[in-house]
């Protein structure tokens, strides 16, 4: 863990709320964190006001850089990388890249964060593309699950690469030496699934992490593996669906519990579990999406967060940076190429 002071960059325009929910968010972070600071980045003029009225122990803490544009939320990636160079976005990526920052959040377009965060911080040696890996909660606690979007194609040397960033990300945030890794699967047999799927089991098995096999869909949310590895299609399509299945029984209970005064009356003997229910599943606390494979911290926020959810994201980002993640996904790679390159010599000489 790092003694030093560590510098998060917020893009304060993203998101559908933009400085109202960034500016409360930031400096409640920094309330709870005495060891980091903030730099605000975005138009000085909304910014200003809402600093002002954070007593002074907090906003030394905190500095603005202004930034004359704003990445629109339905903008086009390629437009916005294009064009938003001195955006809230792209100069908080910026204080990544030089330095000034260990670690960007931004609630704003995902795609031109994706596209941005690429451009300017690069990828990792040995990493051919990013990934999305948010935390989601299970019956025993949580688990990080990637790719969720970023890649809808993959083969099977991405998804051990994601397995590899994975493992490294829940091995420094949940201080595990050896994290679990499954590889969402119609089955849990070898043999199941898709021709990449099966390849990639292979190159998991031999990848010196602890790949525990195929997981289920069920076994997501069982916990039965701390990292659970799949493309970018089937994680988004997997979160969608569990993202409306919530919402589906919150709406039901809510339905049931109001059909007459026998089922308000049970509702309000059961508030009390329900609040608790709530509280364990609040999807606010698990707010903050990883952008893995950088040789930065890039963090997505939901773009409808409020200030509770977008603090979350931030103090993400912020271990992230603390527990050097980018660091031990790159030391973790290294030892994977030096493993294939004696593997390599081993074949060679014995068929020599």
């Amino acid at each position: 863990m790092s003694s030093e002071t560590i510098a998060i960059a917020i893009d304060c325009m993203g998101g559908d709320f933009g400085p109202t929910v960034t500016v409360p968010a930031a400096l409640a972070f920094l309330r709870a964190h005495a060891a980091a600071r903030v730099v605000l980045v975005g138009q000085s003029a909304a910014l200003e006001p809402l600093l002002a009225q954070y007593p002074e122990e907090l906003t030394r803490r905190a500095s603005i850089l202004h930034a004359d544009e704003v990445v629109a939320m339905d903008e086009s990636p390629t437009l916005a990388l294009k064009n938003r160079k001195k955006s809230s976005m792209r100069l908080a990526l910026n204080l990544v890249k030089e330095g000034a920052a260990q670690a960007s959040v931004s609630a704003g377009n995902t795609g031109a964060l994706m596209a941005m965060s690429r451009f300017v911080l690069k990828m990792l040696p040995g990493i051919d593309r990013p990934a999305l890996c948010p935390v989601m909660p299970t019956m025993s606690g949580h688990v990080y699950m990637l790719d969720l979007g970023a890649n809808v194609d993959c083969s099977a040397e991405h998804l051990l690469q994601f397995g590899i960033m994975g493992a490294m990300l829940a091995s420094a945030l949940d201080h595990k030496p050896a994290p679990s890794v499954g590889l969402l699967n119609i089955g849990a047999e070898e043999i199941k699934g898709n021709e990449v799927v099966r390849q990639a089991g292979e190159l998991l098995k031999n990848s010196g992490l602890n790949f525990i096999g195929n997981v289920e869909g069920d076994g997501i949310y069982k916990g039965a593996a701390d990292v659970v590895v799949c493309d970018g299609f089937v994680g988004n399509v997997a979160l969608k669906v569990s993202e409306g299945l919530a919402q589906m029984l919150g709406q039901s209970l809510k339905q049931e519990f109001g059909r007459g005064l026998l089922t308000r009356l049970a509702a309000l003997a059961a508030l009390p579990v329900l609040k608790r229910l709530k509280r364990r599943f609040d999807h606010r606390v698990y707010n903050g999406a990883s952008l893995l494979g950088l040789r930065g911290v890039s963090v997505k926020s939901h773009g409808s967060a409020d200030a509770f959810a977008f603090e979350q994201a931030i103090a993400r980002a912020y271990e992230a940076a603390n527990h050097h993640v980018v660091e031990r996904i790159s030391a973790c790679l290294s030892d994977l190429h030096a493993r294939r390159e004696a593997a390599a010599a081993a074949a060679n000489k014995e068929n020599a």
